[in-house]
């Protein structure tokens, strides 16, 4: 942790953090694993206790009036729990919550955000859909208007909190004629009548999160419960991408960290030819590599932390969330191999954690966004951004800065 970057309430609650980690019982975190456990009320409601949800929010509403570097450092310690932790942990008060504290009505940041950031109530997104996951203009549930109220109907899958949450945050489109960008509306749906929970999925990891298939069955929401305004789900949708995206990074960071804790341990241990194995440079340059990885991971959350802090322009930042999703889950990935490959065999079974912390961070690069749409962001705002400089007096003609630079007829474009 980059304990020089944060200040002083940033440290007080970090290590608040670290408490409830440490209180977290090593029977849920396996119970979970097994999906005896499939939706840890319990230790949301004792996060909600230690008023650690929503520390950037305004304590009005629970939180902390705190900062994004604050958040990262958060949910890097709720992350070493396991990524199922941290996902829970995220999925309603950093992204929901979000949503509503943004965009909602102060009627519905009392009603929603306050007793779910007190752990009472929990909630769940839902965006993806049995036809569409990236494509989120896509979206095939309905809410029809029937003048004081709207009638959802359609279903979500893949949705972390099917299982356990209260209400629900949901994309549907409300008007089918419309191009897509003002086709859809925001909706906050209550548990109730219509709303049921149709299939848990047997995941490779991250179990215990109640994943679930969601269908929407004639399901009436008052228009009180539409977050924004109707038809206006894309302007919701883009600051839900930060905390989406950013959030999944910080706590990828988290959650990789116990398998280099790990396995520096074992290589320090275990013995090959008459010594530790952490002596064999096949050994320790892995580690290494994967300590190296661990701090250039922080790096990149922290820098971006702060640029989304300080608001700086909208397009870099999009880019930025996007690198740091992208080069973060894929390090910390190859943080959970090296630590495997330098145990063998012995970290391939449940005598040690790692094998299950290579299975949980295999959904890092998927979801909220798969890697390959990261890319393609990176790469649409990097050119909208190089382009752009070039029309600053001050950007020098680096192209010219060669030898033969004036061979016209060698630059064949063509």
């Amino acid at each position: 942790m980059f304990d020089y970057l944060l200040s002083d309430d940033g440290k007080k609650i970090r290590d608040e953090a670290k408490d409830l980690a440490n209180w977290v019982p090593r029977k849920m975190i396996l119970d979970m694993d097994q999906d005896k456990i499939r939706f840890p009320k319990e230790f949301l409601q004792e996060a909600g206790r230690r008023n650690l949800f929503g520390c950037r929010y305004p304590k009005k509403w629970g939180g902390r009036d705190l900062d994004w570097v604050t958040t990262a450092a958060v949910m890097e310690e709720i992350g070493t729990l396991g990524y199922i932790f941290a996902c829970t942990f995220g999925v309603g008060a950093e992204l929901v919550c979000d949503a509503i504290i943004l965009h909602g009505t102060d009627e519905q940041r009392e009603k929603y955000v306050k007793p779910l950031l007190k752990g009472e109530i929990f909630a769940a997104e839902c965006l993806t859909e049995p036809r569409g996951g990236s494509d989120f203009f896509g979206t095939s549930t309905t809410a029809e208007d029937k003048g004081d109220y709207l009638l959802i109907n359609g279903q979500k899958r893949f949705i972390v909190g099917a299982e356990g949450a209260d209400y629900f945050l949901v994309y549907a489109r409300t008007d089918p004629d419309a191009e897509p960008h003002r086709a859809l509306t925001c909706l906050i749906v209550d548990r109730g009548p219509g709303v049921e929970t149709k299939y848990l999925y047997g995941l490779m990891g991250c179990r215990g999160g109640g994943a679930g298939r969601l269908v929407f069955k004639d399901v009436k929401v008052p228009k009180e419960n539409i977050v924004g305004r109707q038809n206006g789900a894309y302007a919701v949708f883009k600051t839900m991408m930060i905390p989406e995206r950013l959030g999944t990074a910080a706590m990828t960071i988290g959650s990789a960290r116990p398998a280099l804790a790990v396995a520096t341990e074992y290589t320090t241990r275990r013995k090959a030819f008459g010594t530790t194995i952490a002596n064999f440079q096949g050994v320790n340059f892995q580690v290494a590599e994967a300590a190296m990885l661990m701090d250039a991971c922080r790096s990149v959350i922290f820098t971006t932390c702060k640029a989304v802090d300080q608001n700086i322009d909208a397009n870099r930042i999009r880019r930025m969330v996007s690198e740091a999703k992208k080069f973060v889950t894929e390090s910390c990935q190859k943080v959970a191999h090296n630590a495997m490959q330098v145990m063998g065999g012995i970290g391939y079974t449940n005598i040690y954690p790692i094998e299950r912390i290579v299975r949980d961070l295999r959904l890092a690069t998927i979801w909220t966004g798969s890697n390959e749409i990261m890319s393609m962001i990176i790469a649409n705002e990097w050119y909208r951004e190089h382009f752009s400089s070039k029309k600053l007096p001050q950007i020098r003609d680096y192209e010219a800065d060669a030898a033969e630079a004036d061979a016209p007829d060698e630059k064949i474009y063509e």
